[in-house]
C-alpha cells in the first residue's frame, strides 16, 4: 500500500496509560495526537465525536488491543491536534467531513498501513462512513455509536427557519457573543451539566470525565473550531452515507439518547449497508465509555467479521 504524499514521519509515542501509547503525527502542516495499543492482529481505527478527544477511548483500546492494533485519533481541531483558524477560510471549508475523511484515509494508509476497521461514535460516525465512501480499499467496516443524525441540516430546517437558522450561527461565528457562549459551556459546571443530560447513568460522569473533555476545550483556537462546527448545516447525511456505503456496517445505539433518538435510529437497520443493529439499554450519547464492558466485545466480534 502506498502511503499518501500529505503523511509524513511519527514522533516517538511514549505510554500514557497502562497499555496505552501516544504519539504525534505530521499530517499537511498540522500536529495530530493519537493513541495505541496492542501489537499484532488487524487494524482499529477509532474516531471520537463533537468536542471528545481520542482519550473517550481509554476503556477501550486496552481491551481491543489484545486482540487488534487498536489506535485513536484527534481530529483536526479536537483534543490535542493542531486547530487552524477557520476564520482564515471560507466558513465551514476546514471543519467538515470531507476533510476529516481525508485526515483518516491518510493515517490508515501512511501510519496504521493496512486496511482499518473504523469504531466511531457521534460526528465521528459521518467522517468515518465518508472515508469508506472515499476509498474503501482502506475500510474494512464501519462500526457506528449514537451517529450524529445532523438534526440541524438545512435540509432538515423547514424553510422558514433556514434564515432564522443562519443569522444565528453567523452572529455566534462573527462576534463576541460566540465567545461568550462557549464560555457557558466550557467550564466545570457546564461541562458536567452536558454530560449528565447525554450519559444514560449520571454516575458515570466523573471527574476525570469532565476534565477530559474540558482540558482540550480551553486549549488556543478550541472556541473558534466549535463555533465554525455548529455553523455547519450543510455536508452529508447519515442516512444518504448509509445508502451508498459499500463496506458492511454495524449500528449500534445506546436508548437514553436524548439528542439522537433511538426511534429515528432504528430506521437506519433497513439499509443494506447495515449488518447489524444493536440496542442498548439504559445508555446514552456515548456508549463506549458509559458501557464499555457492553461495548468492548460488539467491536471484538465486528472486527473479526469483517477482518475473516
Amino acid at each position: 500500500m502506498q502511503a499518501s504524499a500529505a503523511a509524513a514521519a511519527v514522533a516517538t509515542e511514549a505510554e500514557v496509560r497502562p497499555g496505552i501509547f501516544e504519539g504525534y503525527w505530521q499530517w499537511e502542516g498540522h500536529r495530530i495526537r493519537y493513541q495505541r495499543s496492542g501489537s499484532s492482529g488487524p487494524a482499529v481505527l477509532c474516531v471520537h465525536g463533537f468536542g471528545a478527544s481520542a482519550d473517550h477511548w481509554r476503556k477501550n483500546l486496552p481491551v481491543v488491543g489484545q486482540s487488534c492494533r487498536c489506535y485513536a485519533i484527534d481530529l483536526l481541531g479536537y483534543g490535542y491536534s493542531d486547530k487552524p483558524d477557520p476564520r482564515q477560510q471560507p466558513i465551514n471549508t476546514i471543519y467538515n467531513f470531507s476533510t476529516w475523511s481525508r485526515q483518516l484515509r491518510d493515517f490508515t494508509a501512511g501510519v496504521i498501513g493496512e486496511p482499518a476497521t473504523l469504531v466511531c461514535n457521534s460526528v465521528g460516525g459521518l467522517a468515518g462512513l465518508q472515508a469508506a465512501l472515499d476509498d474503501a480499499s482502506l475500510v474494512r467496516g464501519v462500526q457506528v455509536m449514537n451517529i450524529s443524525l445532523r438534526m440541524l441540516h438545512s435540509s432538515k430546517q423547514a424553510e422558514w427557519q433556514r434564515p432564522l437558522v443562519r443569522a444565528l450561527q453567523n452572529t455566534l461565528r462573527e462576534t463576541q457573543l460566540g465567545a461568550w457562549f462557549f464560555s457557558q459551556i466550557a467550564n466545570q459546571k457546564g461541562v458536567r451539566n452536558v454530560l449528565r443530560q447525554c450519559y444514560g447513568d449520571p454516575a458515570a460522569v466523573t471527574d476525570e470525565l469532565v476534565d477530559m473533555i474540558l482540558k482540550p476545550g480551553l486549549q488556543p483556537g478550541a472556541v473558534a473550531v466549535f463555533l465554525d462546527f455548529i455553523s455547519y448545516s450543510s455536508g452529508p447525511l447519515p442516512e444518504e452515507q448509509l445508502k451508498a456505503v459499500g463496506v458492511p456496517v454495524s449500528v449500534i445505539w445506546g436508548e437514553e439518547d436524548p439528542w439522537e433518538k433511538i426511534e429515528w435510529g432504528r430506521e437506519f437497520a433497513k439499509y443494506p449497508s447495515v449488518q447489524e443493529f444493536v440496542s442498548l439499554p439504559g445508555v446514552g450519547h456515548c456508549p463506549q465509555d458509559e458501557a464499555p464492558h457492553l461495548v468492548n466485545p460488539l467491536i471484538q466480534d465486528f472486527v473479526k467479521r469483517v477482518s475473516a
